[in-house]
């Protein structure tokens, strides 16, 4: 009985000290009215939950017009990616995806990609970045 109550004390003392951050967080809640879009040219716009995009790591709501096809490119930092309305078809490593709300991808390494917005309805995803959010055309 002292040992299992000795690795349960172990545990939680572990636990504390690297406490997750769920175990001490606060709370957000973000209205989709209380959205700040930010146009970052071609029709496409940003809107930070949280974290700021330019320096670190942040979570944001990306939007790309109906019709929008990107150029080839990469981003410095791993993101993962949850479309949340629209349709697409991602292609990395000459593979197509097509995806639709509630479909999920993770981009890591600067893998190149290209994004594009099938149908009438613009695309909106959401977005954690691992760190700042940048894009880079491939060569």
């Amino acid at each position: 009985m002292k040992f299992i109550a000795a690795v349960v004390f172990s545990l939680s003392a572990l636990l504390m000290v690297g406490a997750p951050s769920w175990a001490t967080a606060g709370e957000q809640v973000v209205s989709k009215a209380q959205l700040k879009w930010k146009d970052l040219g071609n029709g496409i716009a940003a809107a930070p939950v949280s974290g700021d995009m330019a320096t670190g790591p942040s979570r944001f709501f990306l939007k790309y017009p109906v019709g929008l096809v990107t150029p080839s490119h990469h981003h410095d930092a791993d993101h993962y990616v949850t479309l949340m309305s629209g349709a697409i078809t991602l292609t990395v490593a000459g593979k197509e995806y097509r995806l639709g709300p509630g479909d999920y991808f993770a981009l890591t390494d600067k893998v190149p990609h290209v994004a594009k917005v099938e149908g009438n309805e613009e695309a909106v995803f959401f977005i954690q970045a691992d760190g700042p959010w940048n894009v880079v055309m491939e060569k």
